[in-house]
């Protein structure tokens, strides 16, 4: 790990969420995001789990993106879904890995706060972390995403990002 590279579990009931953050420009509340997470998996009915979710620069994002799915560019989130791993006596949902900056981008072109499009990239990942692919069954899966985005956890949450770069 390099020197900006920062990890925290909170254990949430039920859940034992990993934030580690690997980027400098957006600053996070940790604890907002990983009670975010809960939040989703609970609406989804979901078991006591672990779950990670790594915050990386473009370059980075980039780098993974080309060396798992052959696509040389930074996209704005991947998952990676580990099977049945368990760690510290909980099954091991997976990993999602979010670009900030990327995030921010797509937040301008949408007209939203990245604030929402976090949101948004978060739930996303956990859909597919738990099995919905919307190149399959994309349909089933926008709708469920669509959904969820209407709940009060998803517009009523403690803010992630605590400071914005100008």
């Amino acid at each position: 790990m390099t020197s900006n590279t920062s990890a925290q579990t909170l254990k949430i009931p039920r859940f034992k969420i990993q934030i580690i953050n690997r980027q400098r420009r957006f600053s996070f509340q940790r604890k907002s995001v990983s009670l975010f997470c809960a939040a989703v998996l609970r609406s989804l009915d979901q078991p006591t789990t672990t779950l990670s979710v790594a915050l990386v620069e473009s370059r980075e994002i980039r780098l993974i993106n080309f060396r798992y799915r052959q696509k040389d560019y930074a996209t704005d989130v991947l998952s990676f879904n580990y099977g049945s791993d368990v760690i510290e006596g909980s099954p091991f949902l997976g990993e999602i890995v979010i670009a900030p900056e990327v995030a921010a981008n797509q937040a301008i072109r949408h007209h939203v706060s990245p604030e929402k499009e976090l949101r948004k990239l978060l739930l996303h990942g956990i859909l597919h972390l738990l099995g919905y692919d919307h190149e399959s069954e994309g349909c089933r899966m926008s709708r469920l995403q669509t959904k969820l985005m209407r709940r009060k956890f998803f517009t009523d949450g403690l803010p992630f990002i605590t400071q914005v770069p100008r």
